[in-house]
């Protein structure tokens, strides 16, 4: 991870949470703020989505992912 990246463990109930208000604002259209670590930032309603899913080794992943790039 860069500097600029921010990760952060969560409990079940969290991740669900943040998953539904993210699924809802994404269905409705509209951007939203989350909260990762200390880095609060809104992804815009043009972000892209995509879904991964990794394995390596005995290790597996899925990733809900949105990408957007940021205005300067």
């Amino acid at each position: 991870m860069s500097d600029r990246d921010a990760e952060r463990e969560c409990t079940r109930e969290q991740f669900v949470e943040a998953l539904r208000r993210a699924a809802d604002a994404i269905e409705r259209g509209e951007s939203f703020r989350i909260q990762v670590r200390q880095k609060r930032f809104t992804v815009p309603v043009s972000a892209n989505f995509s879904i991964e899913h990794e394995v390596e080794g005995r290790d597996e992943e899925l990733e809900f992912q949105l990408k957007w790039r940021r205005l300067i």
